[in-house]
């Protein structure tokens, strides 16, 4: 598996097989994304919830690439489904497959409206996604969130993953403290923080960072970089 961090929340994931997903697909108005829309052409969008800095370019990349599958919570794949995208909706809890990658969406503390529309539209509960793919290597990105006890009993002792990818930026998420705790009770091998350093409000050190996470490995890769698992 192949892993890119496109800049704040977004990331590619690429399977052994060649399925390509972008989470949160935060390209144009990103600061720190060096890409063009019309760079990017993937299989399968995830969007964590309908804040514009995930939502992001999610429309005008499926209008780009007519086969995409879009994953999210019912009420932004209603949304997209009355733009004329394949948006499927699924719900916290739930998995859908997709060829040779299992993709569940698991809970998140934070909000979620259509915050770059005038009327601010709800736009369900926000999330988070667990990709499990065909070797059980397990991602787990978790959106925009607090800490919150799930991270321990449900998605550390249930569900495992190896990688975790957690918001450190502060005001809108997790600070790097509360971060770290949040590694500790997922307990992943792998910890790569995100949502931070794309805007001054959300100034954080990705050292610190690693310095308070104890019995993961902390990744600090830098925006366009690619890892491999």
């Amino acid at each position: 598996m192949k892993l890119r961090w496109l800049g704040h929340s977004a990331f590619e994931l690429q399977s052994d097989n060649g399925l390509n997903i972008i989470v949160d697909p935060f390209i144009q108005a990103n600061p720190a994304c060096p890409l063009k829309v019309s760079d990017v052409h993937p299989d399968v969008v995830c969007i964590t919830h309908g804040h514009a800095d995930h939502f992001g370019d999610v429309i005008e990349i499926a209008k780009n690439n007519p086969n995409l599958v879009v994953i999210a919570n019912y009420e932004i794949s209603i949304h997209l489904q009355k733009e004329g995208i394949n948006a499927i909706g699924i719900n916290c809890g739930a998995s859908i497959k997709i060829e040779d990658i299992e993709i569940r969406m698991l809970d998140a503390k934070h909000s979620s409206s259509l915050d770059f529309k005038i009327d601010l539209p709800y736009a369900g509960n926000p999330g988070s996604f667990l990709f499990t793919f065909d070797n059980n290597l397990k991602v787990f990105h978790a959106g925009d969130t607090g800490l919150f006890s799930d991270m321990k009993f449900v998605i550390g002792e249930v569900y495992k993953p190896d990688i975790a990818l957690l918001p450190i930026g502060n005001i809108f998420t997790m600070d790097p403290h509360e971060a770290s705790i949040a590694a500790e009770w997922i307990n992943p091998k792998f910890v790569i923080p995100m949502h931070y350093n794309s805007f001054p409000s959300i100034a954080q050190d990705g050292e610190q960072f690693k310095k308070l996470v104890k019995n993961s490995e902390t990744l600090l890769p830098k925006v366009m970089e690619t890892l491999e698992f």
